[in-house]
């Protein structure tokens, strides 16, 4: 969903965000804007003639100010290091990831009755997915994993991971160090780079 926003609409549609962040998506209204923003309920609804095209804007503020990859070329030095770097950039660890990740999933629910978010975020997860497939094929072909990992099956379970683990920390917080240690052999896991099992191998169960 690409939505261009005007200077105002902007304000008022970062204004819905932090409402959404602290109350939820349905205490998003006029009147409650207005009184985030400190505009007047007329000049809002000037601003956006609906509550869906308000949302709308909201969710493609959200979206523009998604979390960066980390600096430098993606998945260098090494893809476990970086996929680590990635994850702890985006996991509500912090009060601003936090805010994000309540109105990331605000926004998620709302998927299920509007057909354009629902597009949106599918787009967004698609593009991940589609990077981090790549990266792993390079990893494979680099020879820094195994041959025998499917770049698809990993990038897969990498977002699998990056979505539960966000709402499992919104409820829950850890300290970042535990965070990290736990996801630096998670992915080492994944990736088949830890000595454990990768795709396609077996263990013998004990005698």
């Amino acid at each position: 969903m690409v939505m261009e926003l005007t200077v105002r609409q902007e304000e008022l549609a970062d204004a819905a965000l932090r409402i959404i962040a602290r109350d939820g998506l349905a205490a998003a209204s006029f009147r409650a804007v207005a009184a985030e923003a400190g505009w007047s309920l007329g000049a809002v609804q000037k601003a956006f003639p609906a509550k869906d095209r308000m949302l709308a804007g909201a969710f493609a503020r959200l979206r523009a100010r998604a979390a960066p990859l980390p600096p430098g070329e993606p998945g260098r030095p090494t893809l476990g290091g970086w996929l680590v770097a990635l994850l702890l950039g985006i996991l509500p660890l912090d009060e601003q990831r936090i805010a994000a990740q309540r109105q990331g999933d605000a926004f998620a629910q709302r998927a299920l009755v509007d057909p354009e978010i629902a597009a949106a975020i599918a787009e967004s997860d698609d593009h991940v997915r589609a990077l981090l497939t790549s990266l792993v094929a390079r990893a494979r072909s680099e020879g820094e994993v195994p041959s025998n990992i499917d770049p698809e099956t990993v990038a897969w379970a990498a977002l699998a991971l990056a979505q539960g683990l966000a709402a499992q920390l919104l409820y829950r917080q850890e300290p970042e160090e535990k965070v990290r240690e736990r996801l630096e052999g998670t992915i080492a896991a994944l990736l088949g780079t830890d000595g454990g099992l990768t795709a396609g191998s077996v263990k013998e169960p004990a005698p």
